[in-house]
């Protein structure tokens, strides 16, 4: 029997996605951009701890994030930052992230990795993404 709740999609919230580099993720590469543990720390999303509230989601829920460009599947966790960001999530550079990035470079030849944007929702049923899909 199918419920009501089934035909109801999840909000959708607008994001700013800042990249950035991270030490542990880059020695994780050095290895291999195959493992476990490169898809662990490449694969997250950091939000401010009130978005988080908002959104009805705790550490390790996983969010859509999307936009004209791509969607990817990621695993969400509470931003390190003290100070309120509402608004703007962040991640490290990886595939993840490229996935989001126009093609357009305005004529720099440099993508615009700094200020994604993105909806972001809960994603109850799907999966982290993996690297296979997104190369």
């Amino acid at each position: 029997m199918m419920g009501f709740g089934q035909f109801l999609t999840e909000p959708e919230f607008k994001f700013t996605i800042v990249t950035h580099r991270d030490i542990f993720q880059n020695a994780s590469q050095e290895n291999s951009r195959f493992t476990d543990e490169y898809t662990e720390l490449s694969s997250v999303i950091r939000l401010d701890k009130d978005d988080m509230k908002k959104m009805g989601l705790k550490t390790g829920d996983r969010v859509v994030a999307k936009n004209a460009f791509g969607r990817v599947v990621l695993k969400v966790s509470s931003s390190v930052l003290e100070r309120p960001h509402p608004g703007t999530a962040f991640m490290t550079n990886g595939p993840w992230a490229n996935a989001l990035v126009t093609a357009d470079t305005a004529g720099t030849g440099v993508p615009a990795f700094k200020r994604i944007e993105a909806m972001l929702s809960r994603s109850k049923e799907e999966k982290v993404t993996s690297l296979a899909e997104l190369i």
